[in-house]
Parts: C-alpha cells; sequence; structure tokens
C-alpha cells in the first residue's frame, strides 16, 4: 500500500510539475507580450474568478464533498446504485453551473466593482475587466464537469489523467497569446478566450477514460435523489473548508486594486511561485491521500486513517521547510529570471519580491491545509474546517488593516499568518479529538530537518548576490539560477543522510 501511495503521489507530482512549468511559460509570455499595466491588471482581477473557481473545483474543494459519498456508494457494492449517484449528480450540477455562469455573465459589472472597488465604475479599465470575465465566466461550467469526472477517476484509482488537466489551461492561453491576440483589437482579450477553449479541451481528455471504466455519466437531473441531496448539502462547507486561502487572495487583489498601479500584478506573480511547490507538494500528496482516508473511515479502521496522516504531515514537512527557504532566499533571482522582459522591470522584480517573500512565509501552512482537511472531510466532518477557516479569514483581514503600510506586501503577508493559524488549529483539533497520534520519532525528524534547513539557508543567505540577475543574459539568469537550487538541494539531502535520515522513517504502515 506504502509503494503504492509514492508512486501515485510521485506521478501526480511529476504531473503537476510539468503543468507549473507550462504556467510559467504562460506567465512569462504575458509578461513579455502584455507588461505590467491597467490592462493586464484588468485580466488578473477578471481571471481570478475563473482561476479561483478551477481551484477550488480541480485541486481539492469538489473532491472533499463528492469522493467520501462516492466511497460509500463503493463500499455498498451496489453498482447500479453507483452509477445512478453518478448520473444524476452530474446532471443536477451540470444545471447549477449552468444557471450560476449565466448570472455571473448578466452580473460581471457589479462583480468586477466588488473585486476591485479602485476601478471607477464605466472607466476604460473597469469596462474591459468586465468584458474580460464576461468571456471567462463559461468556464464554471466546464471547470466544475471536469473536477466531477476527475473525481470519479481519482476514486477507482486513476490519477494520471485528472492530474494532466490543468496543463490544457497553460496550453491554451499560451496558444491564444502569441497566436489570436495579434488579431484582435483588444488583445489581452486572447487570453480569456484561451481558458474558455482550455474547460473544452479538459472535458474532452477524460471522457474516454470515463467510458472505458463504464461510468461516462448520463446527464440526469434529480434534486430529490439521496446521494445528490447529501452532495449539495455538503458542497458549500467543503469548498468554504479548503478555500479560505483562496478568498484571502481574492480580497487581497480587492485591496490591491485601492494601491498603486501594477500592485495586482505583482501580488499575481509572487502567487504563481507560491503556487509552484504548493500545487507540486500539496496537491500530489491532497489528491492521493484523500481517497486512502475515505477508505480508512470506510472500513472503520481509525489506526489506518491516523498512519496515512502521519505519513502525509511528515512527507509536507520534509519537502515544504527547504521549500519556503528558498521561496525566500531566491525570490528575486527566481522572478527576474521567469518575468524580467521588456515591460516587466527590475523594479518590478524588486515589489514583486517583497510579496513572495511574504507569501512564502506561509507555505507551510498552506501546504498542511490540504492535508489536514482531507482528515475531517473523509470522516463527513465538513463544519469545522469551516469553522477554522473563518477564523483565519478574518484573523487574516484584521492584519490587512495593521499591515496598510507595507502596501501590497502586507496584504501577502497578513494571507500567510491566516493559514498558519488555519493549519495550527486543524491540527491541534485532530490530536485533541485523537483522530491523528503522531507516530514515534517525531522529534529526532524534526532536528535533523532543522539542522539541514540551517544548513541550506546560510549557504544561500551568505552566497547569492541577488542584484547579479538583474543585469544577466537570460540564458546567464536560468544557469544561475539552477545552479543556486542544485545546490541548495544537494546541502539539504546530504545533510540530512548525513544526521540519519532514512526513507524507512517515511515508510507508510499499512495497518487496516
Amino acid at each position: 500500500m506504502s509503494s503504492r501511495l509514492y508512486k501515485s503521489t510521485l506521478s501526480v507530482s511529476i504531473i503537476t510539475l510539468l503543468s507549473r512549468i507550462l504556467g510559467f511559460v504562460r506567465d512569462m509570455l504575458i509578461a513579455r507580450i502584455f507588461g505590467v499595466d491597467l490592462a493586464t491588471d484588468a485580466f488578473f482581477v477578471a481571471f481570478k474568478i475563473p482561476n479561483f473557481l478551477r481551484r477550488l473545483f480541480t485541486e481539492g474543494a469538489f473532491s472533499h464533498a463528492f469522493l467520501p459519498i462516492l466511497e460509500d456508494y463503493q463500499a455498498s457494492g451496489d453498482q447500479h446504485a453507483t452509477k445512478g449517484f453518478i448520473d444524476r449528480s452530474a446532471g443536477s450540477l451540470a444545471l447549477v453551473l449552468l444557471v450560476i455562469s449565466i448570472l455571473g455573465i448578466i452580473a460581471a459589472p457589479i462583480l468586477i466593482s466588488i473585486l476591485a472597488p479602485g476601478y471607477a465604475w464605466h472607466s476604460p479599465e473597469h469596462a474591459l475587466a468586465a468584458q474580460l470575465l464576461q468571456i471567462c465566466l463559461p468556464y464554471l461550467l466546464f471547470i466544475g464537469l471536469v473536477a466531477f469526472a476527475g473525481g470519479i477517476l481519482n476514486a477507482y484509482g486513476q490519477f494520471i489523467i485528472p492530474a494532466l488537466t490543468p496543463a490544457l489551461l497553460n496550453i491554451a492561453m499560451i496558444a491564444a497569446a502569441i497566436f489570436l491576440a495579434p488579431l484582435l483589437a483588444d488583445p489581452v482579450s486572447a487570453l480569456a478566450w484561451g481558458v474558455v477553449i482550455a474547460g473544452i479541451a479538459q472535458i474532452a481528455l477524460q471522457l474516454p477514460a470515463l467510458q472505458r471504466l463504464g461510468l461516462l455519466p448520463r446527464l440526469r437531473i434529480d434534486f430529490n435523489h439521496a446521494g445528490v441531496k447529501r452532495l449539495f448539502k455538503q458542497l458549500l462547507p467543503a469548498v468554504l473548508s479548503v478555500s479560505i486561502t483562496q478568498v484571502n487572495l481574492l480580497l487581497d487583489t480587492l485591496i490591491a486594486s485601492l494601491l498603486a498601479a501594477g500592485s495586482v500584478s505583482w501580488l499575481y506573480y509572487s502567487d504563481r511561485l507560491v503556487e509552484f511547490p504548493l500545487g507540486i507538494l500539496g496537491m500530489g500528496l491532497a489528491t492521493v491521500i484523500l481517497p486512502k482516508l475515505a477508505k480508512c473511515h470506510a472500513a472503520q479502521s481509525p489506526e489506518a486513517f491516523s498512519s496515512a496522516l502521519d505519513w502525509g504531515i511528515r512527507l509536507l514537512v520534509l519537502m515544504g521547510i527547504p521549500a519556503t527557504i528558498g521561496l525566500v532566499l531566491l525570490a528575486e533571482p527566481m522572478l527576474s529570471t521567469l518575468f524580467q522582459y521588456h515591460e516587466f522591470t527590475a523594479t518590478d522584480v524588486h515589489l514583486a519580491g517583497q510579496s513572495l517573500k511574504a507569501y512564502a512565509l506561509g507555505l507551510i501552512g498552506y501546504l498542511l491545509i490540504k492535508v489536514l482537511v482531507s482528515g475531517f472531510t473523509a470522516r463527513h466532518d465538513m463544519k469545522t474546517p469551516v469553522r477554522y477557516g473563518i477564523y483565519a479569514m478574518l484573523t487574516s483581514l484584521a492584519l490587512n488593516v495593521l499591515a496598510i503600510p507595507l502596501a501590497h506586501a502586507g496584504l501577502a503577508l497578513a494571507t500567510s499568518l491566516g493559514a498558519l493559524l488555519n493549519a495550527l488549529l486543524l491540527l491541534n483539533k485532530l490530536r485533541r479529538d485523537k483522530v491523528y497520534k503522531p507516530e514515534s520519532g517525531w522529534w529526532w525528524f524534526l532536528l535533523r530537518i532543522s539542522i539541514a534547513s540551517l544548513v541550506m539557508a546560510g549557504l544561500l543567505y551568505y552566497c547569492v548576490d541577488v542584484s547579479w540577475w538583474h543585469n544577466q543574459s537570460a540564458t546567464n539568469r536560468i544557469l544561475g539560477l539552477l545552479l543556486w537550487i542544485t545546490a541548495a538541494m544537494a546541502s539539504y539531502a546530504v545533510v540530512l543522510v548525513a544526521t540519519g535520515l532514512r526513507l524507512s522513517h517515511l515508510v507508510l504502515t499499512d495497518k487496516t
């Protein structure tokens, strides 16, 4: 079982890595072609909603509500009932998403005013952002169905196809930026059309896999079906439980629109870099561990449940701490290498670097939330993560006021502190309820990681000249960044091995 989980996690992480690389190519092209101005700010404001919904649906929120119910149907052994639940859930969900999409298109100008109150009503930037949002909003219908299909495939142990779907969004937006933008009066609107095209492609990718399983949904609308009632009853709490960080990022955009021009873009690019390790580490593990936890709960095996949680937390701590150090100490070199071309200046690198460092401080919190929330939703407890998430969101809002002197970087710092509080509350509750019982060896494990992290941090802090990147060619920047990332990873790994860490310390014991 441990071997299978490792392989599945590794497969999803590798595919997510490829998708994130494509995402950076996409953002590099956007920075290079469109620069940082009112038009790109308008797009990033409009893109916040579809991107927010993409993260909710495809990065766990929908699965937290849907997958535990599907596991219960699977455990019953009644395939006819399972297929009936899938068909009726698909049809009912599609209708709800279609209605919301239409209402959103109609209300787009109002939504933009809410998201970016700094945009005057009917100003050019407000009108452009509303137009871009109207183009993007059908993506809600598509991405909801993509997440539904992915949840079915994950429940049956097929993780590869769902993990590939995010890459299609990046590919479509890259193609739109290169080929479609020169043909349009408002070139930035090509990016919005790329989002819609991506949604259609993402659905099409998963249909053959569902067909092979004999689970291709026949859309049937039935809100009175017991399983559908459970799904919709749990959907909103599940979305809220894992979306607090995303809500805070939306609030960051809202407040940033009141700050200096470019603030929205600086936050966007810094968030994109934090999403890189968050997607690879958190997404890969959360995707695989939720079905495992749901199966343990359905089998009434609390020891296996706790052991799986412990395994996931150890992996996240092992990889999350050095990732945090790397993002903080290599913030400007990474931003310079990826985005400092033409319209994206050294000043933009410096200002985006401030918010990147602030977001990075909360990385371990963002990662832990993805796994810890699964410890609740796999047991059908949706209320507790929502309650703690609201506490964290209110804390972030209060800190946003206190952090006003730090401008956009203060918004990022408030979001990070809120995520850390959320993770601590979730972990403490699981331990207090004895759902999670840490296994032996944690103190030695943390000591080894601390020593290795200090060595890695010392290497980067004392040896890396951040200003060097601003005056180098693209090739030199890339080679320099790769050199120091490799050196940092090598120093971390060598110290871990030298202090006695072995792979056996990370093996998940099958206690089912």
